[in-house]
């Protein structure tokens, strides 16, 4: 018995985590305690010394000191104050306006506003919460189809995941060793293409379901002629330049990703005094939510470290490397294989869970078969995506769910009684945009240069770089053989 435990200890662990997973389990204490049963067991067999868990202090203090996850509090605490200081309601307010007139106007204006908020906040919960709070009501009052307007407002949400400044980027771009200002370039354009998707689907929504989509009516334009221009531009100014001085500020190499989250939530308190919406009681809730947030991410990090140093030591990413690489189809066949396992996670396990479990045992396993691990890191983070809009767990499914009325109400506009949204009509209308999804990771994988174009620096061949050292000619001491390659240098 004891020799097939050591010689499957990996495989072993492995399912092990994932039992715990399945049966509910925090995924922090599952990991850590994972890898300490396991360290335990190897080292009673034998298979293990116990100075292995040694390692485990100076690897907790390497998390603790780690400069590039401090962007994750900051870019979360910025998120949450200007989520909470209106700019989101008057964005949305004023771009609704200006689509107004067109058929589908309302879901074009969530999507342009999702994708300006995932620049500036990052963060999918105060996105989805907000544009649900504000456009849902309107949407629903116009007469747009429930499961239209909850699925556009659920995806724009996510949005944040793979714009910049987007956390999963941040810990994508840890957990792969790379730069997360070249994560956050090589994101960018996937980002916009996909947002461009979700515009033709509810352009394709408009055309053969004009009903599901209407246009506003006249009484609802408030807004017309230059004093809605002057709106627009009052509305768009203020987040454009705390973009700029955040992700600006990144890509031109002034700033580093933590700089520039610490200049944003700066910039995001600037912003809540000018509209005076800057209160004790808004920053304590911002401060807290984003405590709870930053420890969430530790404490699973600080699992994920238990689990690899043992998974590594009982040589489990060896085993994974084999199984793998033994695929057929090479670099394809390892991409296809992968996404769809990311894709089938996504089901139970959030993108932090994914990212901090998954990530680091496919990592080693792309970069030896050749591929650009940026590039595998985003097309990870496009496919991580859906795990907030999957049914029954989509997180941006539970974000909806809980501010998206249940029954019927009297509209506030109107004073007419309003159906509410039921659960199923949330989940269908996350299907197509799951679907829309799918697409997109297809063509980050068919079209790589949509990430790689964006990439700083120059590729070098290091068998192409010769290096010459010159011979210096110190001179003999006194004394000495010139003809002695061993003769000391003479000291002046």
């Amino acid at each position: 018995m004891s020799t097939f435990i050591i010689a499957n200890m990996a495989p072993l662990m492995f399912g092990a985590l994932v039992f715990l997973l399945l049966f509910g389990y925090p995924v922090a204490f599952a990991l850590a305690a994972n890898g300490l049963f396991f360290a335990i067991i190897g080292i009673e067999l034998g298979l293990l010394g116990p100075e292995l868990l040694q390692a485990l202090p100076e690897r907790v203090f390497g998390i603790m000191r780690n400069d590039t996850l401090l962007a994750i509090p900051f870019f979360t605490f910025m998120g949450l104050i200007l989520e909470r200081s209106g700019m989101a309601e008057d964005l949305l307010d004023t771009i609704g306006q200006l689509f107004g007139p067109f058929r589908g106007g309302l879901a074009y204006a969530v999507i342009f506003v999702g994708a300006l908020l995932a620049a500036t906040t990052g963060v999918v919960a105060a996105s989805v919460i907000a544009m649900g709070l504000i456009s849902l009501p309107i949407m629903l009052r116009y007469g747009y189809d429930r499961r239209v307007a909850s699925g556009v407002i659920a995806a724009s949400g996510t949005l944040a995941q793979i714009i910049p400044p987007s956390l999963v980027l941040i810990v994508m771009a840890d957990q792969l060793g790379r730069s997360v200002g070249d994560m956050y370039a090589g994101a960018i354009v996937p980002g916009l293409i996909l947002s461009a998707l979700y515009t033709g689907y509810i352009f394709l929504i408009t055309i053969v379901y004009p009903k599901a989509a209407p246009a506003l009516p006249p009484e609802a334009r408030v807004l017309r002629g230059f004093k809605l221009v002057e709106r627009v531009v009052v509305s768009l100014i203020p987040p454009l330049v705390l973009i700029f001085l955040v992700l600006g500020t990144i890509f031109l190499g002034i700033a580093t990703p933590t700089e520039g989250g610490a200049m944003g939530a700066t910039g995001a308190l600037v912003l809540a005094m000018i509209n005076r919406r800057l209160d004790w009681s808004l920053l304590r809730q911002a401060m807290d939510t984003t405590a709870k947030l930053s420890a969430f991410v530790i404490f699973i990090l600080v699992g994920a470290t238990v689990f690899s140093l043992t998974f590594r030591a009982v040589d489990g990413d060896l085993w994974v490397e084999h199984l793998l690489t033994g695929l057929p189809g090479g670099q394809i066949g390892f991409l296809v294989v992968v996404n769809i396992m990311v894709f089938l996670l996504a089901f139970f396990l959030d993108f932090f869970e994914l990212a901090f479990i998954i990530v680091p045992l496919l990592a080693p396993v792309a970069e030896k078969l050749g591929i650009d691990l940026i590039w595998f890191g985003v097309l990870l983070a496009v496919n991580m995506q859906t795990s907030f809009m999957h049914p029954p767990f989509g997180f941006a499914l539970f974000y909806l769910r809980s501010v998206a009325p249940t029954s019927a109400y009297l509209d506030k506009v109107t004073g007419k009684l309003t159906e509410g949204i039921t659960t199923g009509q949330i989940y269908w209308g996350a299907v197509p945009f799951v679907v829309i999804q799918c697409i997109m990771v297809a063509l980050v994988i068919g079209f790589p240069e949509m990430v790689l174009h964006a990439l700083s620096g120059l590729a070098v061949d290091p068998a192409s770089v010769d290096m010459d050292i010159p011979t210096i000619d110190y001179g003999t001491p006194e004394g000495g053989n010139p003809d002695d390659p061993d003769a000391p240098p003479a000291r002046n």
